[in-house]
């Protein structure tokens, strides 16, 4: 892996159980890179996230991130390789009972913090970074929908991850609020973290251009489009 690469696979398999996804996979990601995966609904976009995660297995090809051998690593390696990486989901999956202040110190008490000061100054720090700094005392359902998704971020940028994993981020928020979701995700690329985001939502990429890839026919190909392949791609959606 080139020392600027932070997501490297070769001649990879991506399979859910024996069903394979994806295959001879060839991808390279590098810090501070924003790479958007496109394709329809089952075409291999989730199931390339959950493989760089570790939630799928790599029983074949190679896959380096982070440092980690994807299809040498041991399970009590998998908590190791996700403090690397910061996961944004399009549901958001807070803890309904708690504020958004106690939803961070959970996910930081999860990952080994225990200096309660140290806690208390991280979530002041990653709720500044996605403007929230206001609303930790807020329960997850005061806050709008593009709020929440804040927090989402907050919660991924907690140990200062190399790689953001963003999984249909945008997928229920309108259009304001996902410019607002996707201006945030823009920086965190400026601030040299890799983004890797699914998505559907093709007017977004439109308004934020970045290296597409795109899954079709078992295969993860890069998607030169043009304004003419956006405008088709936007009125079949």
């Amino acid at each position: 892996m080139a020392l600027d690469n932070v997501i490297s696979l070769e001649n990879a398999v991506i399979a859910v159980t024996e069903h394979i996804v994806l295959e001879q996979v060839n991808l390279s990601i590098e810090k501070g890179e924003l790479v958007y995966v496109i394709g329809r609904v089952g075409s291999g976009k989730t199931s390339l996230i959950k493989t760089i995660n570790a939630e799928l297995p790599l029983n074949e090809g190679t896959g380096l991130v982070s440092g980690f051998s994807l299809e040498e690593l041991k399970r009590k390696e998998i908590p190791m390789l996700r403090r690397k990486l910061g996961i944004v989901f399009q549901d958001f999956k807070l803890l309904n009972d708690r504020t958004v202040e106690r939803n961070l110190e959970f996910a930081l008490k999860a990952t080994g913090w225990k200096n309660k000061e140290e806690i208390n100054e991280r979530i002041a720090e990653v709720l500044e970074k996605v403007d929230l700094g206001y609303k930790g005392y807020k329960m997850p359902h005061q806050l709008s929908g593009g709020e929440q998704q804040r927090v989402v971020i907050a919660r991924a940028l907690l140990n200062d991850p190399e790689i953001i994993l963003a999984d249909e981020p945008t997928g229920n928020l309108d259009p304001a609020t996902s410019d607002d979701i996707m201006n945030i995700l823009v920086d965190i690329s400026k601030s040299g973290r890799a983004v890797v985001m699914a998505t559907h939502n093709y007017n977004l990429i439109k308004r934020f251009p970045s290296r597409t890839l795109k899954c079709e026919d078992g295969r993860l190909l890069n998607a030169n489009l043009s304004e003419a392949d956006f405008d088709k791609l936007i009125q079949n959606v």
